[in-house]
This record gives C-alpha cells, sequence and structure tokens, in this order.
C-alpha cells in the first residue's frame, strides 16, 4: 500500500518513549495493576472513583507510556486468547462460547457486564476516578461459513448451523475475517484500562458485538434486525450515552501493525439484490414459441451495469451492482420458465443509494417487459456506509501517531461493508484498519478477508490494543470537565 501520510510527524511517540525510561528507572518495569485484573482474587471489588477529581493532562504522557508498558506484557494472553478463539469460531448469533469468555474476563476485572445483548453479545462498563466523559470501544465476535486451509495449529475444524431459505444446514466455520483478533484485543484493551483507572476520567463502554457478518439463524428480509442494529434498539447507546465511538478491523494487505485510516467515507452501504425473471417454457429449437428468460437475464446484467457508469456520477459517488448467483434452466435443450438472480449493490452516499434503487427496479421491469415477460426486484438494505467524522478523525491523529510509532497512512475507501455504521451515525465514530499481512510479503498477493487462507501476522495484535486503548484514554482526557 503506498498512500502518503499527511501530517507532520507528532512529539507524542517521543515523550511517551521518555516516560517508559522514567518509569522503569523508577522500578516500573513489571505489570503492578492500579486496580484489580486478570486473576486477582478481589476483582470483583473495584476501587471507588473518587468524585470531583479530574486528571492533570500533564500527566497524559506517563499513561501513555504505562499503555505501552502494559501492552507488551500483556501481549502472551492476548495471542493465546486470540489463537483459543480462531480454534473455536462461532457463526454469528451462535457465539455463546466466545461471549461466555469474554464476559468472564470481564467480570474477573470488576466491571459491570450485560450479557445476551442482542442475542448473544456483551456490553461492560468501566468508570474512571474522576467525572468526565463517556467513550465506547466496539469489537465483532462472530465468524464465517468458511472451511479454514490455513495450515496453522490452532485452525478451525468446527462446524456450525447457518439457516437459508431451505432450512438449517451444517456448514464449515472460520474466523476469516479477523473478528478472533478484535475480540482478544479489546478484552485486552479492557485490562489495561481497568488497571489505569485511577488515572481515568469518564467512563468507557465495551461493546462486544455479535453477527457483524449477518446472522445465520434467519435470512434477512428488510424486518429483523441483527448486530450494531439490534444492540442500539435495545439500548446499548443510551444508558451510559458515549460522546464518540471507536473501532478497528484486522486488513490483509497492510503491513503487520500499520494503520490505515480515513476521515469522512470509508466504507461502503451494502444492499442484497434479489432478481425473479419469468418467461415461458419451450423448446430450445422453438425460442420463438416461449419467452427466454436466459437471454432477458443476460439483457438484465447489462443494462444495470449502465446505472453506476452511466446514470450516477462514479466520480462523485462510486457505486457498483454485482452479481454471484445466476439459477435457471434444468436441460441444455430447454428454455427455462424462469431465472433467479442474486447479487449486491453497494454505494457510499444515501441519496445515490436511493437513486440506485429505483433505478434497478425500473431497468429490470423495463427490460423484462420489452420482450413479453415479468419480473420481482427484492432489495434488502443491510448496512449503511461507514462515515468516520472528520473532526474526530483529525483530533485521534496524534492518538495513532504515538500508538503506532509513526506507521499510519491515509488510504483510499474500500468496497466492504461494516455494520460499526450504525454506531458512527448515533454519536461521531472513528474506524480504521489494522495491517495484519507480514511484512516481508508481497501486499498484493496476500490472501484476503474472507478467504480460507487468510492470515493474520500476529505481531499486529499488540498495535490494535495500544490504538484502542489509546483511543478512550486521549479522548477523555482530550473532554475533561
Amino acid at each position: 500500500m503506498s498512500a502518503k501520510k499527511s501530517f507532520n510527524m507528532n512529539p507524542a511517540p517521543l515523550i511517551a518513549m521518555i516516560a517508559v525510561l522514567l518509569l522503569s528507572s523508577a522500578g516500573c518495569g513489571h505489570w503492578v495493576p492500579d486496580s484489580p485484573s486478570h486473576g486477582s482474587s478481589n476483582a470483583n471489588r473495584p476501587p471507588t472513583p473518587t468524585p470531583g477529581r479530574a486528571e492533570d493532562p500533564a500527566s497524559l504522557g506517563l499513561v501513555h507510556a504505562k499503555i505501552i508498558q502494559r501492552a507488551k506484557a500483556i501481549e502472551p494472553q492476548l495471542i493465546e486468547w486470540r489463537r483459543d478463539i480462531h480454534a473455536h469460531p462461532e457463526l454469528g448469533n451462535f457465539e455463546v462460547r466466545t461471549a461466555r469468555l469474554v464476559a468472564a474476563h470481564l467480570r474477573r476485572l470488576g466491571l459491570t457486564v450485560r450479557t445476551g445483548v442482542a442475542g448473544t453479545g456483551v456490553v461492560a462498563v468501566l468508570e474512571g476516578a474522576s467525572p468526565g466523559s463517556t467513550v465506547a470501544l466496539r469489537a465483532d465476535m462472530d465468524a464465517l461459513p468458511v472451511k479454514e486451509n490455513s495450515g496453522l495449529p490452532f485452525a478451525s475444524t468446527q462446524r456450525g448451523k447457518r439457516f437459508d431459505s431451505e432450512g438449517f444446514k451444517e456448514v464449515d466455520v472460520m474466523h476469516a475475517c479477523g473478528h478472533d483478533a478484535h475480540t482478544a484485543i479489546l478484552m485486552a484493551t479492557a485490562e489495561i484500562l481497568a488497571g489505569l483507572r485511577t488515572h481515568m476520567p469518564g467512563t468507557v463502554v465495551f461493546y462486544f458485538q455479535p453477527a457483524e457478518e449477518g446472522p445465520s439463524d434467519f435470512v434477512p428480509d428488510g424486518k429483523k434486525t441483527w448486530g450494531a442494529k439490534r444492540m442500539i434498539e435495545e439500548g446499548v447507546m443510551d444508558e451510559p450515552r458515549p460522546a464518540a465511538v471507536f473501532g478497528l478491523h484486522a486488513w490483509a494487505g497492510i503491513p503487520a501493525g500499520r494503520i490505515g485510516y480515513r476521515a469522512g467515507p470509508f466504507m461502503v452501504a451494502s444492499d442484497n439484490l434479489d432478481i425473479h425473471l419469468e418467461g415461458r417454457q419451450t423448446h430450445a429449437g422453438r425460442p420463438w414459441d416461449g419467452i427466454d428468460p436466459i437471454t432477458l437475464s443476460a439483457q438484465v446484467l447489462l443494462g444495470l451495469q449502465l446505472i453506476p457508469s452511466r446514470q450516477i456520477n462514479p466520480y462523485a459517488n462510486p457505486s457498483l451492482i454485482s452479481f454471484g448467483v445466476i439459477k435457471g434452466g434444468e436441460r441444455n435443450n430447454i428454455i427455462p420458465e424462469s431465472v433467479d438472480l442474486k447479487g449486491t449493490i453497494r454505494s457510499y452516499d444515501q441519496a445515490a443509494r436511493k437513486a440506485i434503487h429505483g433505478q434497478v427496479r425500473r431497468t429490470v421491469e423495463k427490460t423484462a417487459e420489452s420482450v413479453g415477460g415479468s419480473a420481482k426486484v427484492g432489495i434488502v438494505e443491510k448496512y449503511d456506509p461507514t462515515i468516520n467524522d472528520t473532526a474526530l478523525t483529525n483530533a485521534m491523529l496524534p492518538t495513532l501517531e504515538w500508538a503506532t510509532e509513526g506507521d499510519l497512512a491515509e488510504i483510499p475507501a474500500v468496497g466492504g461493508a461494516e455494520d460499526f455504521s450504525f454506531f458512527a451515525q448515533k454519536v461521531p465514530g472513528l474506524f480504521v484498519f489494522l495491517g495484519i499481512t507480514p511484512r516481508d510479503q508481497d501486499m498484493a498477493q496476500a490472501a484476503p478477508n474472507h478467504s480460507p487462507r487468510f492470515y493474520l501476522d500476529e505481531s499486529a495484535l499488540v498495535v490494535g490494543v495500544r490504538v484502542m486503548a489509546g483511543f478512550a484514554v486521549d479522548y477523555l482526557y482530550q473532554h475533561l470537565p
């Protein structure tokens, strides 16, 4: 990835490293938690916050140093969590084991924990030692219906159930999109911040979300919700209400440990597109006696490609319409009665999205009508575009600078979708990519997210912890009462 950095070097990394040296020389080179943490016998008894005390922003450099130090100390446990979750993946709305692991850990830290949120989600609240703002950190927990081919010693051999139009089917399951890493990173972040609560103003809320990849227990129909949207409907952002929300995503094709960011539109809106074309069955040698839905499907496919290139300004509003399924016919010499197509509509702008929906319906229906056939078009809106708040992004650039030791880059918007978008509609949000491809590998040849060969360089995990902890602490210090 060759994106250029668009800002000057920040002195924060140097300050943080000096602070680390000062801490080490003062005998603070080992992890001594400031509050109950992993494995503590009194972990369910957090220290009582001191009302009215606001930390001096001058001490923020020391807090950064502690985050760096403790992230390194927890790295072995972080990797162990990730490997355990990777070996035991669970599909959307079935993340029972993962949620149990997360909740037990958060309770040991003395956090206030809610389970069963949006089905299998977990929400935890950490109160700082003095009044302040509230910030939310999010990780998704679900896996994909993919058969792993990574060759790792902890590779998944799990099977799960996934519901489709024909009912439940047993499928292979793999963490092929890094959600195992996201979960482990946020578990470690919670432990570090819990240990720093005496240095923290305000409140941190942790969202461990189910079903980001979609539900596995029903087919989306535009009516029933799941994942982030369902969590919001159940009130997770009402009490306590965050002032900002942050998340990250492991991303192949970016060097391990590098952060990719972008202000404004970052990820697309994603809509399911289902088309049923009705013709009239006949012998293939006498096509004039019927209405050929296969030829009609070809006309529809080509006609739809004119929408993002000719009916929507591609410079102002990039969009695409792609198809992954075409089904029709049983024999080579019978023109079938119907053809079904399944695809996706992707866009970055809500107004353009609505316009595309209308143009898709018109193109399909009028094309079918022109040959004497008929058509039914179904569009289900799944995820809205992920828009990073520009002011929040700019405010957090110094955080990314010290947390990555300057290894970050502004990157182009991508064609993937994320339901983090729903959180970021409620309050200002920032979502970044964490590079996970080994640095000695050709980035262009890296197995992409959702591949059975998806590979995550675990050296990136500790950077993810520093970033997420840094987001929380720096935002809270920037918004002291």
